[in-house]
């Protein structure tokens, strides 16, 4: 009967980190410091104004995250949901990016927008207020996609590799 309680401990000991996060439950968070979830983005961050990127940042991803994958887009757009900015293989060791930046981490690629190209695409909507969903995906690889490829296809090659996933969302309303 020892044998088998220290068999049992011996498990429990060596496999702690699983039982970190409760199962199921995602603990990872994302915000960005320009504006809060479900408020409005500010004008910069927009084509009406400079059409920069918004500072994003994370934390508390799963121990064993490889790379992340940041998908941007726009579920009120009146043809289908627009992407807006689609980044993938985000190393593990970055958790933010920077305001309007020009120059990505190291191995992190761009995919393409719903404009055709690859990079940032701020919010324009034709008319009305728009949601703009910021989802970030910790994945325990980093995929083999080359730059440029569609929101659908990153979906589909990271579909069994997402361990945890968060999102925040911004609005915006063009002035007239």
């Amino acid at each position: 009967m020892k044998k088998f309680f220290t068999i049992v401990l011996l498990f429990f000991i060596t496999h702690a980190v699983a039982f970190r996060q409760p199962l199921g439950k995602n603990q990872m968070e994302f915000s960005s410091l320009a504006f809060q979830t479900n408020t409005l983005i500010p004008k910069q961050y927009t084509c009406d104004d400079k059409d920069m990127s918004p500072p994003l940042q994370w934390k508390n991803a799963p121990l064993d995250t490889k790379s992340f994958a940041l998908i941007v887009d726009d579920p009120d757009a009146p043809h289908g949901t627009w992407d807006h900015w689609i980044l993938f293989n985000i190393p593990a060791r970055v958790h933010e990016l920077k305001e309007n930046i020009s120059e990505l981490p190291s191995g992190t690629q761009e995919g393409k927008n719903s404009w055709g190209k690859t990079g940032y695409g701020g919010p324009c909507p034709p008319t009305g207020t728009h949601r703009y969903f910021f989802k970030l995906y910790a994945l325990n690889t980093t995929l083999a996609l080359k730059t440029g490829a569609t929101k659908a296809r990153l979906l589909e090659v990271m579909q069994n590799h997402i361990i945890a996933q968060c999102e925040f969302i911004g609005k915006y309303q063009r002035q007239k």
